[in-house]
């Protein structure tokens, strides 16, 4: 979940690492530090935000060729300079950053203590790097060798990236189950968590795998696996623009993406959905297609949002492909021992790709014989590569760290998915078929009506900026949508929020109701219509103050609201990629009344590659 960076090359390493880490810094903002080979090996760092480093670096010596940059969201120790990264060995020689948890690092340090060891941290890095010196030493190795060793020792997950002080022309990588791109230049290197940081320097990179080791200087990569044999390193061409990273004149990325996603659901769209022949083109779903047919159990697997993509694609492929269809908090199955059985088709859902409680549950889920299908965003990333087929959502890069067009992506893809299934299975006939095509081809469109409400859903949002709480409410495909909503306040405005199944509310959260408390009904029409007005009815008749998300027309629960959001029509299946823009937008302009940092909510990071 932290943001790492590293240089080797002919220019000054400090610039690119400082940018590259303002770029990265939605994966972690606590504190941030830079090493750079600069006479030495010379450590920076501070606790807050990168610009709080960078404005303490002022006057310097920065001069360097060689550097790596962190930006972190903690796990072991508080947020302090202390804790900051990069972390530098009991001898001073060596300096590492590290992203992922250490799980054995308590039995580690206890060990490294009895043999005289100080830590100046409390983190499991500095745990980590004294371990590898003291394998350095005690072995009189190199410190890839004593990397290799140590890394056969622990537990848990990591990316580390190394300086030595006596061999300052060396950069050395390693990483097991969190992300780590390497970008070639003309000789020069580039290493970050994602490929923001590399974009405007190189298009050609190379992923590194779980259990490998880089080697880099700046005209030569080697890769090697534990086992110290050497790997041919696979180069790809990114798929990625500059100005996808950049604000483009909006105040914040997050209403930039939520902008952007009549776009973002169009390029989903684009070259898969062909209204004139009336066909769905997937590749992954295609050369997939046996075994989606034939499949007789579905299990969707996601965190956080991503998970209520997977509770909305239950409903959707229930209906239409008629399998039956379990949705898993990724943190919860991969702890159980669920009944999965070969033939089993597991959806993993994640933005990322790389969220690591999602990874190892598909990889339980991959040894007992279930069929892998990811839904990811993040082209080239880990679940992308360990699932046996998938379909990206092409949502391009989302830096705000609540998703948003992810999402809405997530959902496109999904529903095109369940369409192809249930034409190939003859569980859907042709006249439904044709109609859930269209409408979904009209999304896009849609989206842009949708978003014309951006003002007036502002003034709403200001109006309720103060609420200490609020209830969300749903009924059938407009469940998840609620429970979505809830997410994106709590996490935007840090307002408690709780979504729940319409007709549940008389079985408990009934009793929160006053009149002082918002209660958000995502009531566009639907089979559900006639129940939804007698739940609000029953907030009303308790001075619960009513926003309804309606449909277009809708008088009867216009005439009940105390407010309402206009929805264009549209088929209830479809619904919730449009119920959920509003949504998103009440919780954005709320945070921004409240004064917060939208983009960057406090605890949270958008990559969760650790548990």
């Amino acid at each position: 979940m932290c943001g790492i960076v590293a240089y080797i090359g002919p220019r000054e390493a400090y610039p690119i690492i400082l940018k590259g880490l303002k770029r990265l810094e939605y994966r972690g903002y606590d504190s941030a530090g830079v090493a750079l080979m600069n006479d030495g090996l010379t450590v920076y760092k501070k606790k807050g935000r990168v610009a709080e480093l960078e404005e303490s670096l002022i006057g310097k010596n920065l001069h360097a060729h060689a550097g790596i940059g962190h930006t972190r969201w903690a796990t072991h120790g508080e947020p302090s300079d202390r804790n900051a990264h990069p972390h530098t060995s009991s001898s001073g020689k060596l300096a590492m950053i590290h992203n992922g948890i250490i799980e054995n690092y308590a039995q580690l340090k206890t060990d490294l203590i009895k043999k005289g060891y100080d830590f100046k941290s409390d983190t499991d890095t500095e745990v980590l790097l004294n371990f590898i010196e003291d394998i350095q030493t005690n072995n009189n190795c190199s410190l890839e060798e004593a990397i290799r060793i140590a890394l056969k020792r622990v537990v848990g997950a990591y990316v580390i990236v190394l300086l030595e002080k006596d061999n300052p022309d060396t950069i050395i990588a390693a990483r097991k189950g969190s992300p780590l791109v390497i970008g070639i230049g003309k000789g020069e290197h580039y290493l970050a968590s994602d490929a923001s940081p590399i974009v405007e320097y190189t298009k050609e990179v190379v992923y590194v795998n779980d259990y490998e080791l880089a080697i880099i200087k700046a005209d030569e990569l080697v890769l090697k696996n534990l086992g110290n044999e050497k790997i041919t390193p696979f180069v790809q061409k990114l798929d990625l623009e500059l100005a996808a990273l950049e604000k483009g004149g909006f105040e914040h990325f997050m209403l930039k993406e939520i902008f952007e996603q009549p776009d973002t659901i169009f390029d989903c769209l684009r070259g898969r959905l062909d209204i004139s022949t009336e066909t769905i083109t997937m590749a992954g779903v295609q050369n997939s297609i046996e075994q989606l047919v034939k499949a007789e159990r579905i299990i969707m697997v996601a965190c956080g949002t991503s998970w209520h993509a997977g509770l909305i694609a239950e409903y959707v492929f229930e209906e239409l492909c008629r399998i039956p269809v379990e949705v898993e908090y990724a943190s919860e199955f991969r702890y159980r021992n669920p009944v999965v059985r070969k033939g089993d088709i597991i959806i993993a859902i994640s933005q990322s790709g790389e969220t690591a409680d999602t990874i190892v549950a598909i990889e339980k889920a991959k040894e007992q014989g279930a069929f892998i299908f990811g839904v990811v965003n993040v082209v080239g990333s880990s679940i992308s590569r360990i699932s046996h087929a998938g379909a990206y959502s092409h949502a391009g890069p989302e830096i705000g760290v609540a998703s948003t067009k992810a999402f809405t992506g997530q959902l496109a893809v999904l529903i095109m998915i369940a369409l192809k299934i249930a034409f190939e299975r003859k569980t859907i006939d042709l006249l439904r078929y044709t109609h859930i095509l269209n409408e979904l081809h009209a999304i896009p469109e849609k989206t842009k009506e949708v978003l014309l409400l951006d003002g007036s859903i502002k003034k709403l949002a200001e109006k309720y900026a103060d609420a200490k709480d609020a209830l969300y409410l749903g009924r059938g495909y407009n469940f998840p949508v609620a429970l979505e909503g809830s997410l994106k306040l709590k996490e935007i405005s840090y307002i408690p929020a709780a979504g729940y199944p319409a007709g549940e509310m008389k079985h408990g959260p009934i009793a929160l109701v006053d009149d002082n408390l918002p209660v958000i009904f995502i009531a566009t029409k639907g089979s559900h219509h006639e129940k939804i007005i007698s739940n609000i009815q029953e907030i009303k008749a308790r001075k619960g103050k009513v926003i309804a998300v309606i449909t277009e027309g809708d008088e009867a629960i216009e005439k009940l609201a105390d407010d309402v959001i206009m929805m264009p029509e549209a088929d209830e299946l479809v619904y919730p990629i449009l119920n959920a823009i509003p949504m998103q937008l009440f919780a954005y302009y709320i945070g921004v009344a409240k004064g917060y940092d939208v983009d960057k909510p406090r605890n949270l990071a958008k990559s969760v590659t650790v548990e």
